[in-house]
């Protein structure tokens, strides 16, 4: 069984993540039709990379799960919508690749530790709305990540051309559904050198830090 982690679900912070988790509810349908491709940095990341077992935090609608389904015997994406789990298990289907869905906290993995040879945790960590959340959700994936496993933290940053901020701050983006129904989103929107500081804070070797098309992204690894 899983390790049991420090759980913030008696803080106010894991009522704005469980609001996160209630907007993909509603819009994870329509999100993952707009979502048809991965990241191309992670692409890029994985080329020449394999092992056994790879771990998709955050995983969405499975784009990246796929991805890593070429790198590895198994893939264990999790995220804490129901709606976009159920999204993976379909892209799979669709699309003949193995992947295992589980529902989850990114700051309390429901995975072993030390079982991951890979891992992405990408357009996830910007949901999570305080520094504490965010190192504590990195340390989790160092905890599960096997000894000299690798893996790419990804998030929007200032950079973005849609941000004005030249420091990270907290902001809501909306998402509107076909009807017209508008669901706001939160996001912290990182700078590259809070980002840096909290990468560096986490439990977690840094490989490499850079920004990239208005993302910030970190390549890391366990010692």
């Amino acid at each position: 069984m899983p390790e049991k982690r420090i759980h913030s679900e008696l803080s106010e912070d894991y009522e704005v993540i469980k609001g996160v988790m209630r907007t993909y509810e509603k819009i994870g349908s329509h999100f993952s039709q707009t979502r048809f491709h991965p990241w191309p940095e992670v692409g890029k990341f994985l080329e020449e990379l394999s092992g056994d077992i790879a771990l998709d935090m955050g995983c969405g609608n499975g784009r990246h799960s796929e991805l890593l389904s070429k790198c590895v015997e198994r893939v264990v994406g999790v995220d804490m919508s129901s709606m976009m789990l159920i999204e993976t298990s379909n892209r799979g289907k669709n699309n003949e690749f193995e992947v295992n869905p589980i529902r989850g906290n990114v700051m309390e993995l429901p995975v072993q530790t030390g079982c991951a040879d890979i891992g992405v945790y990408v357009a996830t960590i910007h949901h999570l709305p305080t520094a504490e959340c965010r190192i504590a959700s990195l340390n989790e994936l160092e905890r599960v990540l096997v000894a000299g496993g690798t893996a790419i933290v990804g998030s929007w940053c200032t950079e973005h051309e849609r941000f004005e901020e030249g420091k990270g701050f907290d902001t809501l983006v909306n998402w509107t559904l076909p009807d017209g129904t508008v669901v706001p989103r939160y996001y912290h929107i990182y700078d590259i050198e809070e980002f840096e500081r909290d990468v560096n804070a986490s439990r977690l070797e840094v490989v490499d830090i850079y920004s990239n098309e208005g993302n910030c992204y970190a390549v890391v690894s366990k010692g």
